[in-house]
């Protein structure tokens, strides 16, 4: 298993079509979500995620303060269907976690979490701030990690 961090100019095209099919397969498909996940702000993004045999299995993508959210933030985290269940989704995101704190040297993390996950995000030290809200027709609530 090979772990990488991109900027989009980085990705090849074939990295890109992986992302963007498990995206696709995930919060489209998975989640019976109907929304334009191609955003224009993967332009914008720090790619991160974990190939294993010429599959990209998890992935997420972080953004600088002001790209996005006002600060930091991290978003799409995602792990293959296939792959659950084996911690996958806590590294991915502690990998993400690190990056913003040590090399974008930010003490601030801002995500839209999904309210079922919750738990797991509090477990990685996000607090949420205010109520839920809909997003894509899914309940979000807004979620910060202060370092």
């Amino acid at each position: 298993m090979n772990w990488k961090t991109k900027n989009f100019a980085s990705l090849s095209n074939e990295e890109l079509y992986k992302i963007l099919r498990l995206r696709n397969e995930v919060f489209v498909v998975e989640q019976n979500c109907v929304y334009q996940d191609a955003d224009a702000k993967d332009q914008k993004a720090i790619h991160v995620f974990l190939e294993k045999d010429m599959e990209i299995i998890a992935y997420l993508r972080i953004f600088k303060p002001g790209d996005y959210f006002e600060n930091a933030s991290i978003g799409r985290v995602v792990v293959s269907p296939k792959y659950r269940k084996k911690e996958l989704g806590k590294e991915l995101m502690r990998k993400g976690i690190s990056y913003v704190l040590e090399i974008l040297k930010e003490k601030t993390i801002e995500i839209s979490a999904q309210v079922y996950l919750n738990k797991f995000y509090n477990e990685l030290g996000f607090k949420q701030i205010g109520t839920p809200y809909l997003e894509d027709g899914i309940p979000h609530c807004k979620m910060f990690l202060k370092k």
